[in-house]
């Protein structure tokens, strides 16, 4: 039994806060009421109707994309203003910082102007950047015959088009999909995922991938990876340029604009360190409660949880780091390659759920 001040979900068995109203793991709900509640009507809604789910996903990839562009819009324009600020020769002291500064509407225009640019690359070519991330090799029928027959069985108890084939050539154990859209996707799999599976357990990780693909998460979750690299580096190079323009700035903006222009330059400073960690903890979001639905998709398409069930056993035995993984495509794969999470770990850093509620949750699909 969970502490008093404790609530336990009834799928994944997660400790919830007391009064939480839905589980932060798996999103299941937790107040008796629920269905008075229109959001988490919605949110249950998306977690057992597939097609809803993947209508969430297209609207949040917008919604996400134009909170990043914002994102970067805000910063260009502090940059532009914290530059007038310090590099523009005056023959007065400045009454105030407190105008609008066309350098601020300059790099603020520039950098969204850079970000719809970087946004449509992304949506463009996004699947090519990561599959080039981690090197995974295109195979053919000939190459890999049961993994292109699991993949063809799945795609067709999916409705979808088989997506294409890679193999990353390491013995960690692992796998993700790519694209921006069902017709338009690709799958990848770690050698050791091939030779130590065995086909119902490579059916279940197939059908969890198959599952990113079916309900969008893959365009979401591809354009996290490419968005944020973005912002990450515009954030680096707010504060580079802030370091030596600070070295060159002259003395004339000093007076009443003095305390202004400090209290300017500080947040700067606090948003150009602050968006890449924000944005960080977008891309943290992207795929706890996408692995739930994804599992569930599987067990749709194969009719069999064990399967995925075992698969994930190993996985969880074998987690471990492997080139081709890095920090931009963590959140793609079936399980972190960094690190296994465990059940106390922390939300707002975990990329996956802990296994060993994946797995029970898994479970209690099976005995519905």
């Amino acid at each position: 039994m969970p502490p008093p001040q404790t609530n336990q979900c009834p799928e994944c068995a997660a400790i919830n806060r007391l009064h939480a109203r839905s589980c932060t793991q798996c999103g299941a709900p937790l107040d008796t009421h629920w269905q008075d509640s229109r959001r988490l009507r919605n949110k249950v809604l998306r977690r057992t109707d597939f097609m809803a789910a993947a209508r969430a996903n297209r609207k949040a990839t917008r919604q996400l994309v134009a909170l990043l562009l914002l994102l970067l819009t805000g910063l260009g324009y502090l940059i532009g203003w914290s530059l007038q600020l310090v590099m523009v020769d005056r023959t007065e002291p400045l009454e105030s910082v407190w105008f609008l500064s066309d350098w601020g509407i300059g790099w603020a225009l520039a950098l969204l102007a850079i970000g719809v640019v970087w946004s449509w690359i992304a949506f463009r070519v996004g699947d090519r950047i990561i599959l080039r991330l981690t090197g995974a090799k295109r195979v053919s029928p000939q190459e890999e015959p049961l993994l292109h027959n699991v993949v063809e069985e799945m795609a067709i108890a999916a409705g979808i088009t088989r997506p294409q084939l890679f193999v990353m050539e390491t013995e960690a154990l692992n796998a993700f999909a790519t694209g921006m859209s069902p017709a338009h996707s690709a799958i990848g799999v770690t050698r050791g995922l091939l030779n130590t599976l065995n086909r119902e357990e490579l059916q279940g990780v197939i059908g969890h991938e198959m599952g990113h693909i079916v309900n969008w998460d893959i365009r979401y979750a591809t354009a996290v990876g490419v968005i944020v690299g973005l912002i990450a580096l515009v954030s680096d190079g707010a504060l580079r340029s802030l370091y030596f323009s600070g070295r060159s700035s002259n003395s004339g903006n000093s007076g009443k604009a003095g305390g202004g222009a400090v209290f300017v330059m500080l947040a700067l400073v606090a948003f150009a360190a602050l968006a890449p960690v924000f944005a960080f903890l977008v891309q943290m979001a992207v795929s706890r409660q996408r692995e739930f639905l994804a599992d569930a998709t599987s067990v749709r398409l194969t009719r069999h949880p064990q399967g995925l069930i075992a698969a994930l056993e190993k996985l969880a035995a074998t987690v471990e780091p492997f080139k081709g993984a890095n920090r931009a495509t963590q959140h793609m794969f079936i399980v972190n390659p960094f690190r296994n999470f465990k059940e106390k770990a922390s939300w707002l850093s975990a990329t996956h759920p802990p296994l060993a509620l994946r797995i029970n949750r898994l479970r209690n699909l099976g005995n519905d």
